[in-house]
């Protein structure tokens, strides 16, 4: 039999013979989109048209429908490979994408992150416990002032330092501008360092956030002024945006998901996604090394379950090698031990605003979290 790959959704339906009416449904909207009685026999009823697995219960109201689909109906495109996924019937209510299941084809098509977690470990030497984080803000800062805080923060060990994704090419700070000032600062901190004999590196990721035909110019150019990573936001410019600039061997850089505008895709409780495939499966999908979602107990509302569910995701060899889950939001000292509990020593933290109340005494705030992610004891 010709290899398939599978999609797990699941439907909101009083009874079994709706459900499963849904789930034939699915398959023609998700592929040829006509009658069933239309369909051409032969190859496109065969092959490409999607066929009904199975169909069984989940919970009072809930089914799980597992379809099946032809890598033929989706050709060399990411872009078409989602549309296939849930295209048309994402605008259906009463409908979730749960789990992604691909076929060896497709796994060759989309090997995953280029870095994953054991490569960001060897960019930073961060050999063990969970990477400290910064977020460089706020916007309306000029160049020299973000510069300053990525030179602070890297001197105190800060393990990644990314910039704010509402970083563009504002007046206060032009892209090219800051990034150069940014880059030179985060090295510099190496280079002093590295001369006190230290091994670990911060790695300084730049918000792409221009442009959709500059993403590749601009992580160039990001690369060529001395940055280490790119940060992508895939609900405003595309998975494919991240999957391009994974693919790019020119580029070789670690790649950073970033959750803006995504939040309709997993919030309501019966269309979208689940918070697992949006932000585990589909990023790995994509080619992120890292993805940033809310973290429980921020401004946000995701629940303790739901963020476990997207770092466990994260971390499952699933679609290439394991990425990192980067939590943000309600982000303190005090929390860390919990944190750590739920989330483990592979993990990418987020500081975000609360660190700029240290003021100039911000790289205190990095010393202090990585102290408390040290003296976390771990099973």
């Amino acid at each position: 039999m010709a290899e398939r790959f599978i999609v797990t959704y699941r439907i909101f339906s009083d009874s079994f013979d709706e459900a499963q009416s849904r789930a034939d449904g699915i398959t023609l909207e998700q592929t040829v989109e006509i009658p069933r009685d239309v369909v051409p026999s032969g190859y496109i009823e065969d092959v490409v048209l999607g066929k009904t697995e199975s169909v069984v219960p989940e919970t009072e109201g809930t089914f799980l429908a597992k379809i099946s689909y032809s890598p033929d109906a989706v050709g060399d495109s990411l872009t078409q490979l989602i549309n296939v996924i849930f295209g048309n019937s994402s605008i259906q209510i009463g409908l979730k994408v749960v789990d992604i299941e691909l076929c060896p084809t497709l796994v060759s098509q989309y090997p995953g992150a280029r870095f994953g977690v054991s490569g960001i470990r060897s960019l930073t030497q961060r050999k063990h416990r969970g990477f400290v984080c910064p977020v460089i803000k706020p916007q309306g800062s000029n160049s020299e002032r973000l510069a300053e805080l990525c030179y602070k923060t890297a001197r105190a060990g800060a393990d990644i330092i990314k910039e704010d994704h509402g970083l563009a090419n504002q007046p206060a700070a032009l892209f090219r501008d800051r990034v150069k000032a940014c880059a030179e600062a985060v090295n510099k901190a190496n280079d002093e360092k590295q001369a006190e004999g230290s091994i670990t590196k911060s790695l300084y990721f730049v918000t792409l956030g221009g442009h959709s035909d500059q993403i590749a110019e601009d992580a160039s150019f990001a690369k060529e002024v001395g940055a280490h990573g790119v940060i992508i936001m895939p609900g405003l410019i595309g998975l494919d945006a991240i999957n391009r600039l994974a693919r790019s061997i020119e580029l070789n850089m670690p790649i950073m998901a970033h959750p803006s505008h995504l939040g309709p895709y997993v919030l309501s409780p019966n269309t979208g996604y689940s918070h697992a495939t949006m932000f585990g499966t589909l990023m790995q999908l994509a080619g992120a090394d890292i993805s940033v979602f809310p973290n429980v107990g921020g401004r946000f509302g995701f629940s303790e379950e739901e963020c476990r569910s997207i770092a466990t995701a994260c971390l499952t060899s699933k679609i290439g090698q394991a990425i990192l889950p980067s939590p943000g939001g309600g982000m303190t000292i005090d929390r860390m031990e919990s944190m750590m509990s739920m989330y483990g020593p592979d993990c990418v933290y987020l500081l975000g605003g609360g660190l700029l109340r240290y003021g100039d005494e911000i790289g205190k705030g990095i010393e202090e979290m990585r102290n408390a992610l040290d003296s976390i004891k771990t099973v």
